[in-house]
């Protein structure tokens, strides 16, 4: 297992604490919170708000990969993503991730200071990804995805897909110590599939690699608890709570303080033993 990582100028230590990634949207379009942090100032007063509320680092994402999204042009989502990564460095220490499965755009926001790839793809819809990250030498997260939710056995299907992922990255040359791996909760998966997968984290952080649980306000919330995308704030801390029991490594959360509290307190459960010692 992966005991530590470099993403920037910050060790990450895994075993005993959950990190959380804050999400920044900077679309007009995300399923959850599209077009509220499409200027600078807005998408500052964010990075701003969740540094303060405890995010251990910061996703930007410049495309929504909601289902039945628009795609937009590589030039387009470069336009949107750079300037708020260059932004992000120079008023923050913090690390920043780009979720993009373009490699077109992961260099250009590499070359603008990212310091992590995330790739809803895995490596599997743009190899060079893999070559980027092995270039450049910055940690990636792969995420289990499909276009289709047709399974045999289907958490044992999941873990095959992933490794997929990592016979690619290993082609590219890209460090073991480098990798974390998602689930993909929301991406080619039905909501029965979803409920399994995020019960059967174990499965993948089995593998020896960190593991990142993303489903703050997702769909899987929504149809359980028949709340709009407003309202998913208390679905989505149950399931980072069950991703830090299960051994997750990370979060990716829109609502940053209220996770920060809730696995605060499940850490302090599960560790207990150790704090008496």
């Amino acid at each position: 297992m992966t005991e530590k990582m470099k993403i920037g100028n910050r060790e990450f230590v895994f075993g005993k604490h959950v990190y959380i990634m804050g999400i920044l949207n900077v679309t007009p379009d995300s399923f959850s919170d599209g077009g509220k942090f499409n200027t600078m100032d807005q998408a500052m007063a964010q990075v701003e708000k969740m540094i303060a509320q405890g995010a251990d680092l910061i996703d930007v994402g410049g495309e929504s990969t909601r289902p039945g999204h628009q795609q937009i042009t590589e030039e387009e989502e470069i336009e949107r993503v750079v300037p708020v990564i260059q932004k992000i460095k120079e008023t923050f220490d913090i690390p920043v991730s780009i979720d993009t499965y373009k490699s077109k755009v992961a260099k250009a926001a590499l070359d603008a200071g990212a310091d992590m790839l995330n790739d809803i793809w895995g490596f599997l819809y743009d190899e060079k990804m893999a070559e980027l990250a092995a270039t450049y030498d910055v940690p990636v997260c792969l995420m289990h995805n499909r276009n289709n939710t047709e399974y045999g056995d289907f958490v044992r299907d999941v873990v095959e897909d992933l490794k997929k992922c990592l016979a690619v990255a290993e082609k590219h040359g890209v460090k073991k110590e480098n990798i974390i791996l998602d689930p993909g909760v929301g991406f080619g998966k039905t909501y029965e599939q979803n409920l399994a997968i995020i019960n059967h984290l174990e499965a993948l952080c089995d593998m020896g690699y960190p593991v990142l649980l993303a489903t703050s306000r997702k769909s899987v919330i929504g149809l359980t608890l028949d709340l709009p995308v407003t309202e998913r704030e208390e679905g989505t801390i149950a399931t980072s709570v069950m991703g830090a029991m299960k051994g997750c490594d990370f979060v990716r959360v829109h609502d940053v303080q209220a996770n920060a509290r809730a696995l605060k307190m499940t850490e302090a459960i599960l560790y207990e033993e150790e704090k008496r010692k």
